[in-house]
């Protein structure tokens, strides 16, 4: 029997994503992990229901023994099983991330024998949280670059705090290890697409985000698009820009919420992506975090990205934990960073 992994779940950033990556890599690996003081610095300690749905859809998928899988728990015990195919529907029953839980269970069913499919119900476009679009456009769309057949739809949206929307998955098992990945050049002329979505918001709003949005990034008449219907139980606002460079497309996204000008949304996302495209690198934070899975688990590989969060050094650490890989982080200019993955078997 595999030793058990102890996680001391308020080290580093503390949050649900030292959850999220043990519970991928004890499903990948077969190692048993004991997480104790989870979220225990958040202002709502413990398992939420969106970390809840994630214990539970992850113990579906491999049969795994769970212990302490409760709302506000702060110790739980995952032993897994085999990773299982087949169809897999998971609903949060909140706003909580549905994208979240996806990015949990995705890493494990590239290993599943046979396809898979799921069905996730809950939120799609949540603040603090990667939305459906960010996974489609630009971080599945690298892991089938590199070797992947993963398809994703989303069938409605879901904002805060109504919830209710769905996305689907499918996995087909890779039938050999990802390629390895570098993705160190800037690109030369990225091209830069928004997409401004409105449910059960006055389209003059999205009007207006997006007319500040054009004059201050610059972005062609042919790449805005404005969505005004857009199929949800709640009302929501998203602003979308995609930086097409030469290997990826990096997504930054705003929310609107009541009070807050839609000129403001606008030029908060609008602030982010010129930031990004002056640093140079074509990787962004969040797509930061969500490399060092894949490229461990493979051939491994190299990137270079801003400076690094508090939120990537706790997940690198987590990564260490259950891989015998080696992560690298080079400072390479004053605000960024190389990232170089080694499976140490090689």
């Amino acid at each position: 029997m595999s030793e058990l992994v102890e996680i001391d779940g308020s080290q580093g950033e503390g949050g649900g994503q030292i959850l999220r990556t043990s519970l991928s890599l004890s499903m990948i690996t077969g190692q048993p992990f004991r997480l104790f003081n989870v979220r225990t610095r958040r202002p709502r300690p413990g398992l939420l229901r969106q970390h809840l749905t994630a214990v539970r859809a992850a113990k579906d998928v491999c049969n795994a023994n769970v212990k302490g899988a409760e709302l506000h728990s702060q110790d739980v015990l995952f032993h897994p099983g085999p990773i299982r195919s087949g169809h897999f529907e998971f609903d949060i029953g909140s706003a909580g991330s549905t994208t979240l839980i996806l990015q949990t269970l995705l890493p494990a069913l590239m290993q599943a024998p046979n396809a898979c499919s799921v069905v996730l119900s809950g939120g799609t476009h949540n603040e603090f949280a990667p939305p459906f679009d960010f996974l489609q456009k630009t971080f599945v769309s690298l892991l089938n670059q590199m070797g992947g057949n993963i398809e994703l739809h989303l069938d409605r949206y879901g904002f805060y705090p109504v919830g209710k929307g769905r996305l689907r998955m499918n996995v087909q098992p890779s039938v050999k290890p990802l390629s390895e990945l570098e993705l160190v050049e800037p690109a030369v002329k990225p091209v830069l697409k928004t997409t401004v979505v409105l449910s059960q918001i006055p389209e003059p709003v999205g009007e207006r985000e997006m007319s500040k949005l054009a004059r201050t990034l610059n972005i062609l008449p042919k790449n805005r698009t404005i969505i005004a219907d857009a199929p949800s139980d709640g009302p929501g606002n998203v602003i979308l820009v995609h930086v097409e460079q030469d290997q990826l497309t990096e997504t930054f996204t705003g929310f609107g919420r009541r009070g807050l000008p839609a000129e403001k949304v606008a030029q908060r996302v609008a602030r982010e992506v010129k930031q990004f495209l002056a640093a140079g690198h074509p990787v962004g934070p969040y797509l930061t975090d969500q490399l060092l899975i894949p490229l461990a688990l493979n051939r491994g590989g190299r990137f270079r990205t801003g400076e690094l969060t508090q939120h990537t050094r706790t997940n690198i650490e987590t990564v260490q934990r259950f891989l015998d890989v080696d992560i690298a982080t080079i400072e390479i200019d004053s605000a960024g960073v190389e990232v170089s993955i080694t499976p140490k078997s090689n």
